[in-house]
């Protein structure tokens, strides 16, 4: 019977212990692997800055539309983002009806930008 060959000591998660972030240190720097900001990482924390980035103020229903997520969802994520200066919220009535109206502001542009900076990046060093 043949010996097996020797497996690679893998974590938890199933990554190999230290090399895929040394790996990418090699090629990008630091700063590929530095942690993503969470604020923005979460998918419909992305999303919301996403969007309002292509078309600022969008109200409640036109994002919550847009991702396809609950009203409960959108307010807790939207919140997450205004108390960290991401965006602005904007609440008023027409007629009798209230609405809520979104805006990204130049720290929420700038945080964006950072992250797809940083995507980019790392995007670039795993297809050489």
């Amino acid at each position: 019977m043949a010996a097996e060959p020797a497996r690679k000591k893998r974590n938890d998660s199933g990554v190999l212990r230290g090399g895929v972030r040394r790996a990418l240190r090699a090629i990008t720097g630091d700063a590929a692997t530095s942690a993503f900001d969470p604020l923005i990482h979460e998918r419909v924390r992305l999303g919301i800055l996403g969007a309002l980035a292509v078309a600022s103020p969008l109200s409640f229903n036109e994002v919550k539309a847009l991702l396809e997520i609950s009203d409960g969802n959108l307010s807790v994520h939207a919140r997450k983002l205004e108390e960290a200066g991401y965006l602005t919220v904007a609440k008023r009535f027409e007629g009798r009806v209230p609405r809520t109206d979104y805006a990204i502001t130049a720290a929420g542009r700038a945080a964006l930008q950072a992250y797809l900076a940083h995507m980019e990046a790392l995007i670039g060093a795993v297809r050489k």
